[in-house]
């Protein structure tokens, strides 16, 4: 394939000139704060172009192996992993020097093992097989346009609601006693990243064996060829060991969860408490009053650049749904939120976090997740054959 040389058109750079103008009116809004929330903003534009360009979308990657045998997004997603598991060993010695049990590092992703985590890893991953992605690329895609995005979130928000009404029964009966098993803790941290490489390993070679070699793309314009997986997932767990150095892990529904906490108090339907809810680690979520927060800025720049690399490829369009779409969208948002909450995360704030952090309930949701995603998408192929 030859590329053409040609220049993109002035149009194409619109995007990267807005977000350049609104970074710099969120370096004057938060000047006065702290540094590290103007990081945040870039952090998330980093993670939203990456996303965008290598089209990181967990459910989408899954789907191409389910349906086409192509292996390619899941190996880019076990090289984010890798490199992830690399960058976050290291910064783990900064933080605790010796993993001496109960101790844990700070911020670190690293969850109770129970039944909830279990149902909450299922729920997810059947939901974003329903509404066709993840809440992460939910949030790359509403940067490229996709006005069923909207619908999904409506979906989260009322999911999380819900999970906070039964919340209490299942902490005070299910996760105040499970386990927290951190690998460092049994292994050591040359041996905990020893049992992460060999389990990613194992992954990979299951996934090399079926994996069928796919039909190149076409495509003759430099600017609008879509970035290999693998490089993206070594964008992505860089971005993740920067983050969790300098701010705290990668994760997408910490204020997505706050919403709904003041939605819910809005509309006096949250429980008076969340008990032990504070005590645990995740994409925990708090009742606040500012948007002006490091995950809130995150989540707006993911958008934002996505948006940028959206407009610069010439992937950018407004794509009205249907009622089937926003059905789906809207049902799939649904088990997204609940499972989300329960589960202390999604794929980035669990999966992608929690694997890296070499925490046994990163590795639970990988599993459980996948196993609801794939119920997921053959129950939407049925009704879609019907």
């Amino acid at each position: 394939m030859k590329l053409k040389s040609n220049i993109p058109s002035v149009k194409n750079f619109f995007g990267i000139i807005l977000v350049l103008f609104i970074s710099v009116l969120v370096s004057d809004k938060v000047k006065d704060q702290s540094e590290v929330l103007y990081l945040s903003l870039w952090l998330g534009i980093s993670f939203g172009i990456v996303l965008q360009r290598s089209r990181f979308c967990f459910y989408c990657l899954s789907r191409d192996f389910i349906e086409k045998s192509n292996a390619e997004g899941l190996l880019g997603i076990i090289t984010s992993l890798v490199v992830g598991t690399l960058g976050y060993h290291i910064v783990f010695g900064a933080f605790l020097t010796e993993p001496i049990f109960p101790h844990l590092p700070p911020n670190a992703h690293i969850s109770p093992v129970s039944f909830v985590l279990l149902l909450g890893s299922f729920s997810f991953g059947f939901g974003m097989a329903i509404a066709g992605s993840c809440i992460s690329a939910q949030l790359y895609r509403l940067g490229e346009g996709l006005v069923s995005s909207l619908f999904a979130f409506v979906g989260i928000i009322i999911g999380f609601i819900l999970a906070f009404r039964i919340w209490n029964y299942f902490y005070l009966n299910i996760i105040y006693d499970a386990p927290v098993v951190w690998f460092p803790h049994h292994f050591g941290y040359m041996g905990s990243v020893v049992v992460q490489l060999t389990l990613m390993s194992v992954f990979a070679i299951l996934l090399f064996k079926f994996h069928k070699k796919q039909k190149k793309e076409e495509i003759s314009f430099w600017w609008k060829i879509k970035w290999p997986t693998y490089v993206g997932g070594i964008l992505v767990g860089i971005i993740g060991m920067v983050a969790f150095f300098r701010i705290t892990p990668l994760g997408v529904t910490a204020e997505i969860g706050s919403i709904s906490r003041n939605t819910a108090e809005y509309f006096n339907i949250m429980p008076l408490r969340l008990e032990g809810f504070d005590t645990l680690r995740g994409c925990i979520t708090v009742v606040k009053n500012v948007f002006w927060t490091n995950n809130g800025l995150f989540i707006f720049g993911l958008v934002l650049g996505s948006f940028a690399a959206a407009v610069f490829s010439e992937d950018f369009k407004i794509q009205i749904p249907n009622v089937h779409e926003v059905k789906n969208s809207f049902i799939g948002g649904l088990f997204m939120g609940f499972g989300s909450m329960i589960a202390l995360g999604c794929t980035v704030g669990n999966l992608l976090s929690g694997i890296m952090a070499a925490s046994l309930s990163g590795w639970i949701f990988l599993i459980f997740c996948a196993l609801g995603l794939y119920l997921g998408w053959i129950i939407k192929n049925k009704i879609r054959v019907n």
